[in-house]
């Protein structure tokens, strides 16, 4: 392996990438903080699509598959879905220590809902609600209306069912709730209105089109992380498009009690629990510079983290090797100046950062249908698999080999 030495001291890896999807059908995963993977390493989980660059409608589907690493990547198909977005897919994962179930989101009729499957057998179910984040031990979901993320939000929610509650600032039907994955019994653990009317730092927000987003449980599936927006006007996707939002950060335990504002900035980005205790997340707490920052539940501490090395925002994970918080998996999004998008590790003890590669991203991908990196490892740290257009034959995934880089 090959290194090279980059603009400000950063270094450029020479990382074996293999495609592993091709056209004409367009391939991707999606969101960076789910097991895509599965235990063995073997096999790898996708979605397909035979088109791009638009919004989907309630009508376009999705296929799931997955891939066999050992076998020439073949493409096994597990199943579709009518509930998708570009950014996150349906939600298709692993289930936290399963090595054969599988669960994704799904509309039957005028109800969002999830399937697990078992690749193995083929079993089939379906549970009542749509799913966002998955406990660490497997057995619970938390998740939201993603109707209403669709309205503030769009592209992040699902087209199909109409948000009920469209002209609520902050309604008090809905908000978020945990599921239990064996049995489909799930309660609202707090409404969006719940959180809408606390004050952020000391004055009322709740006069805002309110919704939630990112929800995330820590290490040990003791809390859980959840981003509170808002917006003082609504529209057209276009308009949404065009206008900012409002971000503060909240934590909860498994019952949704013991909330507390870990980051009541206004600009909680990207995040990853470091440990149950700590998140590492792209904000500006304030008075001070736009970065990563380390955030300590209940107290408010926060410590920067690569401020030199990691000054963007990204898409960042703990590479599950040594003890699991040395490496730090991230990217970039395309360069104004060369479209270039940029996974690489930060090695946190040494201010080290590795590039793995440089993979141009067309003009034609940007906003709503963009196509991020969205680096994900698998389980023992030595591949990574990313979301890039860069091979001229629309999104297709790829396998980064990442063993020699992590010599360096």
């Amino acid at each position: 392996m090959g290194l090279a030495t980059v603009g400000s001291g950063l270094r450029l890896a020479d990382v074996p990438v293999r495609a592993l999807t091709k056209g004409p059908k367009f391939h991707w995963f999606g969101y960076y903080d789910k097991h895509q993977f599965d235990p063995t390493g073997r096999y790898i989980l996708g979605m397909q699509v035979d088109f791009e660059r638009r919004s989907p409608t309630a009508q376009d589907e999705i296929r799931m598959g997955l891939i066999d690493l050992q076998d020439n990547d073949r493409w096994t198909d597990l199943g579709s879905s009518k509930s998708w977005g570009w950014q996150q897919g349906c939600m298709l994962q692993w289930i936290p220590k399963s090595t054969t179930d599988v669960i994704w989101n799904d509309r039957i009729d005028n109800q969002f809902v999830s399937h697990i499957l078992n690749v193995k057998t083929g079993k089939k179910r379906t549970l009542p609600k749509p799913i966002y984040s998955l406990s660490p031990d497997g057995k619970t979901a938390i998740g939201i209306e993603f109707s209403r993320l669709e309205d503030l939000r769009p592209g992040y929610g699902y087209a199909g069912i109409p948000d009920p509650y469209f002209t609520s600032k902050a309604p008090s039907e809905i908000g978020l709730y945990k599921m239990d994955l064996a049995t489909g019994k799930n309660e609202l653990l707090f409404s969006i209105a719940d959180v809408a009317h606390l004050p952020l730092n000391g004055k009322s927000v709740a006069d805002n089109y309110h919704w939630f987003n990112h929800l995330l449980f820590n290490n040990d599936g003791t809390r859980f992380t959840f981003l509170n927006r808002w917006r003082t006007e609504r529209g057209d996707r276009q308009l949404m498009a065009r206008t900012a939002f409002t971000t503060r950060m909240f934590t909860a335990d498994i019952n949704g009690k013991g909330l507390y504002c870990i980051d009541p900035s206004g600009y909680t980005s990207h995040f990853v629990w470091k440990n149950p205790k700590t998140i590492c997340a792209f904000t500006k707490p304030e008075g001070q510079a736009m970065g990563f920052y380390e955030l300590e539940d209940f107290t408010g501490k926060f410590t920067p983290v690569g401020p030199e090395k990691m000054p963007v925002n990204g898409h960042n994970t703990y590479l599950p090797v040594g003890n699991g918080v040395d490496w730090i998996l991230n990217d970039n999004y395309a360069s104004p100046k060369d479209r270039n998008q940029v996974p690489y590790l930060y090695h946190v003890p040494t201010d080290r950062r590795i590039d793995l590669g440089r993979f141009p991203a067309p003009v034609e991908y940007f906003g709503e249908w963009r196509c991020d990196l969205h680096p994900r490892s698998n389980r023992n740290g030595t591949q990574i698999c990313i979301d890039s257009t860069h091979g001229g034959n629309g999104r297709q995934m790829y396998l980064l080999d990442i063993r020699e880089a992590l010599k360096i």
